[in-house]
């Protein structure tokens, strides 16, 4: 048995579901027509142009995706004609009402405005003439079809604007999200290879032994990296597929960082406070990526020796502080192209409803403050959830 997918019954849409108005409409009017022509009323002349008038107009259908204005005020103009040359009251009228509708769901009010006054002046005009079958009645009728056709189009038009700007929006909010991502699981390992490089040439001649230790720190810092960098692009090709089991980095891996920084000359305690928890994934995330760039930071710009990492988990709140006994923000610079460390972490904070501080210490050093909230209060992040690195530590 097929799927039900397969067998269940859909409209036809575009180009096949105007073909198919266009056919409808024809069918019953020539069936009306047809009635009109077995009785023998009307001149043949008048018949002649009548038919030529529904095959134009029924055929003029199927171009207004292409050419919507002139589809328009055709179908208008030659349906006004159709009426005034025949007898039949046929739904040849549905045409120019979706000719309309297209218009108006385009957004070209205009235009829409301008050929529904149009029917309705002409309608009118056909009210006044002696001897003629149209009413007040049916003036007043059409009037409040054509007003709910544009209406109906112009709330069409509003609905796709507004699902193009959140597609937009979205699409910034995910440049955002690969660019901060890529930074943080970049930039804090290649931190690390870099001052350890320095420290390998270093002692090369003067401890061998060391400047070895350092090497191969490079190498185990430079697989994590292409690992994460893998995992990360592995996420982003993922388009429709399932979801991702490998699991986000977290605090649980808060021991490979201070591992890591350890080997880069930094002296690194962990001090946490109040009942462990399973925190929720993206606060977990937030924090880890906090304290890795906290750490990269300390690493490449203040020259500090000892750095503490204070973890508080709340009834409501994971409290992340690092603080460092650097030369503080002086040795900071602007980083090439604007940088991102800092601002990233806000971004993180605030995504999560809490928020974030650095700055200079007191006494001396550097330090990062950020209070995240267990629950999700603060503006959208698509990334909060997203974020993927390799399993493991």
């Amino acid at each position: 048995m097929p799927p039900l997918t397969q067998t269940r019954f859909r409209l036809p849409r575009g180009a096949r579901a105007d073909a198919a108005l266009a056919m409808g409409t024809f069918a019953l009017v020539a069936i009306a027509e047809g009635q009109r022509l077995h009785s023998g009323e009307g001149s043949m002349p008048s018949l002649i142009v009548s038919w030529l008038l529904i095959f134009a107009v029924c055929g003029a259908l199927l171009f207004r995706r292409r050419c919507p204005a002139t589809v328009g005020w055709f179908t208008a103009l030659a349906t006004g004609c159709y009426y005034v040359l025949s007898a039949v009251d046929g739904p040849l009228v549905l045409v120019p009402i979706v000719a309309l509708y297209a218009i108006a769901a385009q957004g070209r009010m205009q235009l829409a405005v301008a050929i529904a006054s149009a029917m309705v002046i002409g309608v009118g005009v056909g009210a006044l003439m002696p001897n003629s079958d149209v009413t007040g009645t049916a003036v007043f009728m059409l009037t409040g079809w054509l007003v709910a056709v544009v209406a109906l189009g112009s709330v069409r038009h509003g609905r796709v604007a507004y699902a193009e700007e959140e597609a937009r929006l979205r699409a910034t909010e995910e440049r955002l999200r690969i660019a901060r991502e890529l930074h943080d699981v970049i930039g804090h390992n290649i931190s690390m290879i870099n001052v350890q490089s320095g420290a390998a040439l270093h002692r090369l001649k003067k401890d061998p032994a060391q400047a070895e230790a350092a090497l191969s720190a490079i190498k185990a810092g430079s697989r994590e990296t292409l690992q994460e960098l893998r995992a990360t692009l592995e996420v982003l090709r993922r388009v429709d597929e399932d979801a991702p089991r490998a699991p986000a980095p977290g605090l649980a891996r808060a021991d490979a960082l201070v591992a890591s920084a350890k080997l880069a000359g930094l002296t690194v305690r962990i001090e946490r406070t109040g009942a462990e928890r399973a925190l929720p994934a993206q606060v977990d995330l937030a924090a880890y990526r906090i304290v890795q760039e906290s750490l990269t930071n300390a690493v490449r710009h203040s020259g500090a020796g000892h750095v503490m990492i204070r973890l508080a988990y709340g009834d409501r709140e994971l409290t992340v502080a690092v603080e460092d006994d650097g030369r503080g923000p002086a040795a900071r610079p602007a980083r090439p192209g604007g940088g991102s460390g800092i601002a990233g972490m806000k971004e993180r904070a605030r995504a999560l409803g809490g928020e974030l501080a650095a700055g200079p210490r007191p006494e001396s050093g550097f330090a990062v403050r950020a209070r995240l909230p267990y629950g999700i209060t603060g503006e959208r992040w698509s990334g909060a959830t997203d974020d993927q690195g390799p399993a493991g530590g």
